[in-house]
């Protein structure tokens, strides 16, 4: 943190870091927020028709994007796909035996490897939040005006009203958190791997697993605090 606040940092590896995990994390992001709010979207039409409520699709699937997809969306492709790529990518120095070398040289790993992937994960969070809101979103409404017979208009008021600013901010805490959650593991499992290419296996399947397990957690508890301090209500 120290280096952080003085900007002593590697930047070319931190930009090389942003760079990957985006390209590793963007496109599935938008492949995975698609599905989910057409799904929603179709789930909640069908509710909602039987009572005569249609208008309020866009109030459901909008929250449920918003608050639930999001940052999930974001949390387990963070943990999945971002965590292999840097557990793999830390065993594969530790079979080799670079990370003692930094060490024999008087570099600390974590200052010059770990810090790097840390702050990229933070910064990556709201651009993968901010994919599968718009993506979520916008194929719900697709949805919801083409197949359950929603005007657009009402479909926005709806989700206008019950969408709140306070529910953008929860879900962007939720991913800065996975993002702590995925750097921190990730990187651990993968400098403790030993054993040659089956220790590497090992390390990001120890890594994906644990990172998911800990990010459904830890969704769940921020959740219920928000659930707690800030209920929903008609804005």
């Amino acid at each position: 943190m120290i280096d952080v606040a003085t900007l002593r940092l590697p930047f070319g590896e931190l930009i090389v870091q942003v760079w990957t995990l985006l390209k590793v994390t963007a496109l599935p992001a938008m492949l995975m927020a698609i599905p989910f709010g057409a799904m929603v979207a179709v789930q909640i039409s069908g509710l909602v028709s039987e009572v005569g409520a249609n208008s309020l699709v866009g109030s459901v699937t909008g929250v449920a994007v918003l608050r639930q997809g999001a940052p999930v969306t974001a949390g387990l492709l963070m943990g999945g796909a971002a965590a292999a790529a840097i557990a793999s990518d830390f065993g594969a120095r530790a079979i080799r035996e670079e990370l003692d070398a930094l060490r024999t040289l008087g570099i600390d790993p974590v200052r010059r490897l770990v810090v790097p992937r840390f702050l990229a994960l933070q910064l990556i969070t709201p651009i993968l939040v901010v994919i599968v809101i718009a993506m979520g979103v916008g194929a719900a409404f697709v949805i919801a005006t083409t197949v359950s017979g929603v005007t657009p208009g009402s479909f926005w008021l709806s989700f206008g009203s019950f969408a709140k600013m306070v529910d953008l901010w929860f879900t962007l805490i939720k991913g800065f958190f996975f993002a702590a959650i995925v750097a921190v593991i990730s990187c651990q499992r993968g400098m403790e791997a030993k054993g040659g290419p089956r220790g590497v296996a090992d390390a990001v399947n120890a890594s994906v697993v644990l990172n998911v397990i800990l990010i459904v957690v830890v969704n769940l508890g921020i959740t219920q605090l928000q659930t707690m301090f800030f209920p929903m209500a008609v804005a």
